[in-house]
């Protein structure tokens, strides 16, 4: 799979809490972007963070988690990426969806990685 060298970033933002059907939103977010080919998919989760309530989102010595942000990010082409709009529009109830233009300097295997 390839990765052209002027594509997209879309990065998605929501909370651990977030569902789709029985499984957290990202993960499904993922499990739909792999399964629609695009390029790879990155889960971050931040420790702390806050959205359109301005409720405060973040984790404690003594909690372990209190909805804390996620961040999903996707590389891919353009046209990729407009094809998994609609999709990604039908999973989500709320969250932040932006995107930007990326230049792709590597992808997979580079020649100076070593092979085992």
């Amino acid at each position: 799979m390839q990765i052209p060298r002027e594509a997209v970033l879309l990065r998605i933002f929501l909370g651990e809490d977030d569902r789709y059907g029985r499984r957290p939103l990202y993960e499904a977010i993922v499990l739909k972007a792999r399964e629609m080919h695009l390029g790879g998919a990155t889960v971050l989760r931040g420790p702390m963070g806050f959205g359109h309530s301005s409720r405060l989102h973040s984790a404690k010595i003594l909690r372990l988690s209190e909805d804390l942000p996620i961040v999903v990010e996707i590389v891919d082409s353009q046209e990729k990426i407009d094809r998994f709009l609609p999709v990604l529009d039908q999973m989500m109830g709320s969250g932040l969806v932006t995107l930007e233009k990326v230049t792709v300097l590597q992808y997979g295997e580079g020649a100076n990685q070593k092979r085992e």
